[in-house]
């Protein structure tokens, strides 16, 4: 009796420890599998825009300049091409094309950039009034443009010509959408003013990223509000493999 007694114990505690491990099993291998993609990703350039990266000597070195369309970018730029470049970008938003003009000798530094992805354009287009409450003083009806479009020309013509004194190899980025009830820029403003940097990058043989037309194809997706320029998430890292993709073929040239 007694050992009826034990032996019925045993396939009990047998039958419980079975179950455990079904339960526990499916925990510690997403565990583990989580804790393997988090090593992928260590340092903190990885969750901060501005972070750059440490110099690897073995890798190309790549600087983006931009806006905050291109900060909200930067870090899956980073992760998409780990191994494969560094990827450092300017510790601010790039503004407008004046701003980047007068700034852009300390931005590029002494370092021997092999590619430079850069873009000016949201700012340009933006009309800003200082009594408006908006947002950035956003105000398309009663505030000032920017930057005309010739004055944009006017800037790319002379920003270009420092870039190409780098001997990097450069990749225009084509200013995104701006939607619909967007409170300080016109609708297809963009449209014009990335066909005047088109012109300029086409007579400079610059490489043209088509990042507008990408955006394009899940706005609605990817849009972080109504009426807003910027992303979400995983809007972002939709522009980031856009972007990841043109630099790669660069690289692989």
């Amino acid at each position: 009796m007694l050992y009826d007694r034990s032996c019925n114990l045993g396939k009990t505690m047998k039958k419980l420890i079975i179950a455990l491990c079904l339960i526990l099993t499916p925990y510690i291998f997403c565990k583990e599998k989580l804790e393997s993609k988090n090593e992928l990703y260590t340092g903190k350039e990885y969750s901060n825009a501005f972070t750059n990266p440490v110099d690897n000597p073995e890798l190309p070195n790549i600087l983006l300049i931009g806006d905050s369309i291109s900060i909200g970018y930067t870090v899956e730029v980073r992760k998409m091409l780990k191994g494969k470049a560094d990827i450092f970008r300017i510790k601010t938003n790039g503004r407008y094309s004046a701003y980047g003009l007068q700034h852009l000798d300390k931005w590029l530094g002494k370092t021997k950039w092999d590619i430079i992805h850069f873009n000016w354009g949201l700012w340009d287009v933006c009309y800003r009034n200082p009594k408006s409450k908006t947002q950035g003083h956003r105000d398309k009806l009663n505030g000032t443009l920017t930057a005309t479009p010739e004055e944009y020309k006017k800037n790319l013509e002379q920003i270009i010509t420092k870039l190409k004194n780098t001997k990097a190899k450069l990749i225009w980025c084509e200013t995104t959408p701006i939607p619909e009830h967007e409170a300080g820029r016109k609708l297809g403003d963009e449209i014009a003013y990335n066909k005047v940097a088109e012109k300029i990058m086409t007579a400079n043989d610059v490489k043209i990223n088509q990042l507008h037309a990408h955006a394009l194809l899940k706005l609605n997706e990817i849009q972080k509000a109504k009426g807003d320029v910027h992303y979400t998430l995983d809007g972002y890292k939709y522009l980031a493999q856009k972007v990841a993709q043109e630099i790669e073929q660069l690289i692989a040239k």
